[in-house]
Order: C-alpha cells, then structure tokens, then sequence
C-alpha cells in the first residue's frame, strides 16, 4: 500500500518530463514567428504565477502587480543606454534589488488592509509609477526609451524558459512542500486563527510579497531587451495586470499549474485573434467572456476539474478499502 502513491505521480512525473523536452527543443521545430509566441506564452505564465503567489496562496488580491513588472523593465532599460552601458545580464539583479526595495516601502502599510482596500492600494501605486515614467526625462517620459538591439530569437526564448521554470520550482518548493506554504495557505483561510497560532503573519506577508514583486521584475527585464523599446503604458499598464488575474482565475487560482495553463491558453488565443483579424479588441470581450463562466462554471478554475476527479478517485478507492475490510 505505501507504494501506491509513489506509482500514482508517474504519470504526471512523465507529462512533466514530456512537456520540458519538448519546450526546451522548441527552437529546432518551430519557425521564428512562433517562436515568439512560445516567448510571450512562457512570459505570460510566468507572470501568472508570480501574482499567484500573493493573489492565490496568500488571498491578497494585487491590481498593481504591474509596477514591479515596469520596474524590472525600466531598470535593464536604464542601466543597459548610456552613461551605464551594463550587459543585460547584469541588469537583472540590480532591478530585483530596487523591485524589492520598492517591495517592502509599499507592502508594509498596504499589506495592513483586506480585500478591496488592499487591490485599491497596489493598483494606485502602479498609476503613480505610470505618471511619474511619463514625467521624468530620464525615463524618455510619455515617448518611451529604447534598448540596444539584440536580434535572437532563441536567447529571449530559453531566457524566459528558464526563468518560467526556475519561478514554478520555487512556487512548488516554497508553497506547496514547505512549512512557509503552509504558514502561507493558513494566513489565508483564517488570518486571526494563524496569528493566534503564533505565526508572524506580517512578515510571511511581505516575504510573499517581496517574493511576488522580484520574480516578476525579472520578465520585465527580458521582455524590456526582448522588445528593445518601452514606455509606461507598455509595461506599467493595468491590462497587463488585467491579463494576469485573468489567466490565474481560468487556470485555478491557489494552484500550482493553474496559471500556467491560464497564461498559456489566453495569450495562444491573443495571438490567434491577432493573426485573423489584426485587431485585439476581441480579445478583451474574451477576457471579460472568461471571468463570467469562471465565476459561473468554473470557480476553482481548470486546475480545479483534475483537483475534484482526483479526489473522487480517492474516494472511491477508499470506499473500496472500507468495504473490503468490513467483509474481512
């Protein structure tokens, strides 16, 4: 019987190692048109689970988790043109260590306040950081400011596989299989009831925050060099948090692949739209189309259906046991 468990993740163990193969030989069978769709997608489910970690495990819902987006963005853009000239790979640590910053300044209050107090917060905080890019002349203002070109596809591809990958390893380590998860989960369903069991609640608060702000600091990054020109609306806009609230919902909010398969789906079927009929503004009558059956049909997302047949499985099982020992 102790084996059984071990014999029942075989199966999504091989998926997995399906699916990474055949992302990481992606370049060598695609074209270069989509193989930037692969890019966005990784991006896009990245990101996903970056607001997952605070919006799904923890219960606080982030409209501003753009800002730490467009942080990451502008500082690579910043460090990378003149006076600095850095490698971009040298930018990276210096946007997480100023995202970070801007983390803890931010969460510390903020964090004091539930629900719609909370979303209400971050989401003025990444329309000042919208106004103030707009204003500065070091930011290139409403103009935007351009990075030094690099044109290769398949760097920006594995950087933000491995970045995607390196973001869900640490989501399944720190929320799923650790002691901080579960510190995490019970702040969530209960704050007062984890307070009273002696868990610093502020602090695993602001450690997921600062956690969720940093991660997606680093696809600001390399979508910023990705895309070698930004400007405020581009990487601090509320769609972009839009779009990633969305994506957690349909794939499963508080799941582990939830937002992988939300951020995956919606962006293939941006692109596709795209492709069809050049415009995206069907795409937001989707977005807005997908919240409705969520809430409706779907409340614990696609995610949700494999969590609930897995279950009654185990239920099953278990009658079968129960069965079989009461006739022993």
């Amino acid at each position: 019987m102790a084996a059984q468990p071990m014999k029942s993740r075989w199966p999504g163990l091989l998926l997995l190692a399906a699916i990474l193969v055949a992302l990481a030989l992606m370049p060598l069978l695609v074209n270069n048109y989509w193989l930037r769709v692969a890019t966005g997608a990784l991006m896009w489910a990245g990101l996903a689970c970056s607001w997952n970690m605070l919006g799904g495990y923890a219960g606080y819902i982030n409209f501003g988790h753009s800002a730490f987006f467009g942080l990451g963005a502008y500082v690579t853009a910043f460090l990378m043109n003149d006076p600095f000239g850095l490698p971009f790979l040298a930018t990276i640590p210096a946007g997480m260590l100023v995202t970070g910053v801007f983390a803890v300044i931010i969460g510390a209050p903020t964090l004091r306040l539930r629900g719609a107090y909370f979303a209400i917060a971050t989401w003025a905080f990444a329309e000042v950081l919208i106004q103030f890019a707009s204003a500065m002349d070091f930011t290139g203002g409403i103009g935007g400011i351009g990075l030094p070109p690099y044109l290769n596809e398949r760097f920006f591809y594995y950087a933000m596989f491995g970045t995607a990958a390196l973001t869900y390893l640490v989501a399944w380590a720190l929320f799923e299989h650790s002691r901080f998860g579960l510190k995490v989960k019970a702040l969530r369903d209960h704050e007062p009831a984890a307070e009273a069991m002696g868990i610093n609640t502020a602090l695993v608060k602001l450690q997921t925050f600062v956690l969720s702000a940093v991660t997606a600091s680093v696809f600001g990054a390399i979508f910023a060099y990705w895309v070698t020109f930004i400007n405020p609306k581009s990487v601090f806009g509320g769609d972009i948090t839009d779009q990633m609230v969305v994506m957690v919902l349909l794939g499963g909010l508080g799941t582990l692949w939830g937002p992988a398969i939300g951020g995956v789906a919606l962006f293939v079927v941006n692109r596709l739209i795209w492709m069809h009929w050049g415009d995206t503004a069907f795409y937001i009558a989707i977005l807005g189309a997908a919240i409705v059956l969520v809430v409706l049909f779907l409340p614990n997302g696609i995610a949700g259906l494999f969590t609930r047949r897995k279950a009654n499985a185990l239920e099953k099982v278990a009658e079968k046991l129960i069965g079989g020992g009461g006739e022993r």
